[in-house]
């Protein structure tokens, strides 16, 4: 028991008051007749006996009522046992990303975990929680020992990245909802590579302590694994030098300059084995060629021979897919000739060509099936035969791509094929004497990347333009814009499908793009991303999302998506498959996916390499994210302390008391009052 005000102790001075009030009574003496004073005899009145208290009673009554007054503003207390740990919520957070499967570390924290569960008194309440590729919330606030075990044992390791700071977003946003006092705490290797790069970001709310488990030993053990790998995502030809080859970076984390054996896996075959010599601490380039495949989808990986503390990124897997070249329907107007020769050198000029261009005009391509070309060219050719038109808008519709350019035939009409709109205007730049310029590109967009364009815009900036049309741009993707704004180079997404439309033609008659550089990397980026290429990615990382299905297509109106993971389940329900418009690759290894379109894809799936570097966060780090520079048995003991008892105030009970005791004194006041008059 305590004192929460025990200043106000020092009013137990008034307990006098009673005293005083009930000795301070004045004698009175009757005057009665008498004859003479003469008989009586003079003598002195002893005082004592009205030095005495009276009323007993009443006197204690009023004692115990200055008492309890003074008791009650001192705020009296006792310590009792919080039945939920004062409130407080106890949150286990345990670390299963990828670099947790190093020497037994999972386990070790996993252990670590469920004896600070099993410590947890019976009645308080816990939260479960994994921290990957995300933050996974396993568990609601709830004190059920047996679902809370169940929860925290149903954790495996996985193959994401962690990231501190979407810890510390996650318990500030979980603090807006909870008001109590949070204690987590996190079981992991800390592992440096995991802090982002503003450490606000792991901040936590002020309610929450922080308690670091780490299982990651003081030296940190040598680990070398394959960083990245490069190789062609299609290969047509297995000789062609530019193409059939792959590259891979070995690096090594807290290592020595070592060599190491690197082979190059297909289909679960040994091909070839090249040593390597990799520096201390650093990097070397292992290059395989040719790179000899079957037809069809190829497993392959890269993979370093030995063991080390992380055995798991000691491969890297990727697919390539061989195929015979794939066929482009290039349709043009009878009187242009010379589009399919630019388009066409500029294909074949590519560095990654695995494209033959057919080329026929628009009376030509009636019985043509455009499902059967990788992409379709449009060339100046506002009108097609109904019947091809048809057959061509449910090519897009199911995931089929256009290129349109609009070149000076157009003038005679206003319709943009496939588009959905008209031509708003013609804007012919020779009739005024001068050419238009390319002022703006979007480099970001798949036909268009360079990863650093230069001072000369990546090239368009010296590219003149004499005729181009003016397209509303409503519902499309701008990616370049003369500078009078006019929008040059658009895209749409019509059903599964995309029409990339070009304001200007593919000839030199409209432009003289067609006699630039540029040209050439414009056709083959533009090529990949119209065939599909881009989905057929050599490898992808650990949490990225794939599209399966258009955002603008109802769900589930062009059949359904299979996709298999790399354990050969289907992720997806059903309904998911049907109506899923991506999807995310949480696991290492390959994912084979049918799209609603019919094409299908077999994409490799690798952790992020952030996660080899098994450095933990410095002491001080520690220290500071945590918010303590104690010890942490002395922290674990405070805290322990704190969270058994809880003072529970006494002042309304103390009051009562004091009310019980007023009424008390009133009743018994009075009732002496009565008694007094009486003998007076």
């Amino acid at each position: 028991m305590g004192l929460l005000a025990p200043w106000f102790l020092g009013g137990l001075a008034a307990l006098g008051i009673p005293v005083f009030v009930h000795l301070l009574r004045k004698h009175v003496t009757t005057p009665r007749p008498v004859s003479s004073l003469m008989f009586f005899e003079r003598g002195t009145q002893s005082s004592t006996r009205h030095k005495k208290l009276r009323y007993l009673l009443l006197f204690a009554l009023r004692f115990a009522l200055m008492l309890l007054i003074v008791l009650a503003f001192a705020n009296p207390f006792i310590r009792r046992a919080s039945a939920d740990a004062n409130g407080r919520l106890l949150i286990i957070v345990l670390d299963n990303s990828f670099s947790m499967r190093a020497a037994g570390h999972f386990d070790q924290a996993k252990r670590q975990a469920l004896a600070t569960l099993a410590a947890k008194p019976h009645s308080a309440k816990a939260q479960i929680m994994a921290l990957g590729g995300r933050l996974e919330i396993l568990t609601q606030p709830i004190s059920d020992e047996t679902q809370l075990h169940a929860a925290l044992e149903s954790i495996q390791p996985g193959d994401g990245h962690a990231n501190f700071g979407d810890l510390g977003r996650s318990i500030r946003a979980l603090s807006e909802t909870i008001h109590t006092p949070i204690d987590l705490h996190l079981f992991s290797d800390l592992q440096r590579s995991a802090m982002p790069s503003n450490f606000a970001d792991m901040v936590l709310p002020g309610n929450a302590s922080l308690t670091l488990h780490s299982v990651a030993s003081r030296t940190t053990a040598p680990n070398w694994a394959v960083e990245s790998v490069e190789a062609p995502a299609e290969l047509a030809d297995p000789k062609d030098p530019k193409q059939s080859r792959v590259r891979a970076v070995i690096a090594g984390f807290n290592t020595p300059a070592v060599s190491r054996s690197v082979s190059l896996v297909i289909n679960s075959k040994v091909v070839a084995t090249r040593n390597v010599a990799v520096p201390a601490n650093g990097r070397a380039t292992v290059e395989f060629t040719p790179l000899d495949v079957g037809y069809g989808f190829n497993r392959c990986e890269i993979r370093i021979d030995g063991s080390d503390a992380l055995a798991a990124d000691d491969a890297s897997v990727f697919s390539v897919r061989r195929s015979d070249p794939e066929r482009v329907l290039f349709i043009h107007n009878a009187f242009d000739t010379r589009s399919p020769v630019y388009f066409g050198a500029a294909l074949q000029a590519a560095d990654h060509a695995s494209f033959i261009l057919q080329s026929a005009n628009a009376e030509q391509v009636q019985d043509l099936d455009p499902s059967m070309f990788a992409f379709v060219v449009l060339s100046d050719t506002p009108m097609l035969p109904s019947i091809f038109a048809n057959t061509l808008q449910k090519y897009v519709a199911k995931g089929g791509n256009v290129l349109v350019s609009l070149g000076t035939s157009g003038a005679q009409s206003a319709q943009i094929p496939l588009w959905g709109s008209n031509v708003a205007e013609r804007r012919n730049y020779a009739q005024t004497g001068s050419t238009a310029s390319i002022g703006r590109v979007d480099f970001s967009y798949p036909a268009l990347v360079q990863v650093e364009p230069g001072r000369d815009n990546g090239g368009w900036a010296a590219i003149k333009v004499l005729y181009a049309s003016m397209v509303n741009p409503a519902q499309a993707r701008v990616a370049a814009w003369l500078n009078d704004g006019t929008p040059l180079i658009l895209d749409k997404q019509i059903g599964e499908g995309h029409i990339l439309l070009l304001t200007t033609g593919l000839e030199n008659l409209t432009n003289d793009l067609p006699l630039h550089p540029v040209f050439v990397a414009f056709v083959d980026h533009a090529a990949h991303y119209l065939s599909g290429a881009d989905q057929l990615s050599v490898s992808r990382l650990v949490d990225s999302y794939v599209q399966l299905r258009a955002a603008s297509q109802p769900s589930g109106s062009l059949g359904t998506v299979e996709v298999t993971d790399p354990e050969g389940q289907r992720p997806l329900s059903l309904d998911e498959a049907r109506h899923a418009q991506s999807i995310r690759l949480e696991r290492t290894g390959f994912y084979r996916i049918r799209f609603a379109s019919g094409r299908d894809a077999v994409i490799g799936v690798n952790a992020d390499r952030r996660e080899s570097d098994l450095l933990p966060m410095s002491d001080d780090l520690q220290k500071l994210w945590s918010g303590s520079s104690t010890g942490q048995s002395a922290q674990t003991a405070a805290s322990t302390n704190e969270k058994q008892y809880r003072p529970v105030s006494l002042w309304w009970y103390v009051m009562l008391l004091a009310l019980i005791a007023v009424a008390a004194e009133s009743f018994l006041a009075s009732s002496y009052m009565g008694t007094q008059r009486e003998e007076a």
